[in-house]
């Protein structure tokens, strides 16, 4: 019986965990593997917004056009594998006044490949992306890293940046938990992370026009990566 209560007490801890993932617990990661960024330590109302995956010719599109209506700019991680075809996307991306970041050549897990099969794909993903626009940030594809990898990156210039507000999107179809989720959880410096393709850029779409309005009215700005960082 005991036993039985204390794993509903740390399954129940786990859930809040995942569902509120206090700043706390990144600092702590942070401390024991230095080299990353999750959010930004300042007290003005401001946050990064950060899309994954793209370009896509379908959603990519969508995704700039709520943007602009909201008048807010982002950090879009692009596969740079992606790109062909999609020269124009990015193009407007830069033009509208985004960021955009290297995500690698492939959306597959980073942690997998060797050194140097790691090495080799930051330098094919950056000699694509590079021909568009300054590259400062780098995110793992997947999430996951090692020691290894935060060298690599930061001996090509790089900074890696994963975040503090993930609505679960790759998981789960629901725009109405993405949406409640970030805003339930939004905070000053905040790095919110969001997916571009396919249906999975459309429920960004979706989630951006509900979220942006009510992030307006409660005085927050979204802003890419490096603004926030220059704030």
């Amino acid at each position: 019986m005991i036993a039985l209560e204390i794993t509903g007490f740390v399954s129940g801890l786990l859930l809040i965990v995942l569902l509120r993932q206090p700043r706390w617990i990144l600092s702590g990661i942070s401390w024991v593997a230095p080299g990353v960024t999750y959010f930004a330590y300042t007290h003005q109302r401001v946050v990064a917004l950060t899309i994954d995956d793209g370009p896509d010719a379908d959603t990519t599109p969508q995704i700039l056009d709520v943007l602009k209506r909201h008048n807010v700019r982002a950090t879009f991680f692009l596969i740079s594998s992606r790109v062909a075809g999609n020269e124009a996307i990015v193009s407007q991306i830069i033009s509208e006044g985004h960021e955009i970041g290297n995500h690698l050549t492939q959306d597959a897990p980073s942690i997998l490949l060797s050194p140097e099969q790691f090495e080799f794909a930051l330098l094919e993903a950056h000699a694509t992306l590079s021909c568009f626009a300054h590259l400062r940030w780098l995110r793992p594809a997947s999430g996951w890293y090692n020691a290894r990898m935060i060298e690599t990156t930061q001996a090509h210039h790089y900074q890696v940046a994963l975040g503090s507000i993930f609505p679960f999107d790759t998981h789960l179809r629901s725009t109405w938990f993405a949406s409640h989720h970030i805003l339930m959880n939004i905070y000053p410096g905040a790095i919110v992370v969001l997916h571009d393709t396919k249906s999975r850029g459309r429920r960004t779409a979706a989630t951006l026009e509900a979220v942006l309005p009510a992030l307006h009215r409660r005085g927050y700005q979204c802003v890419t990566l490096s603004d926030l960082f220059s704030a």
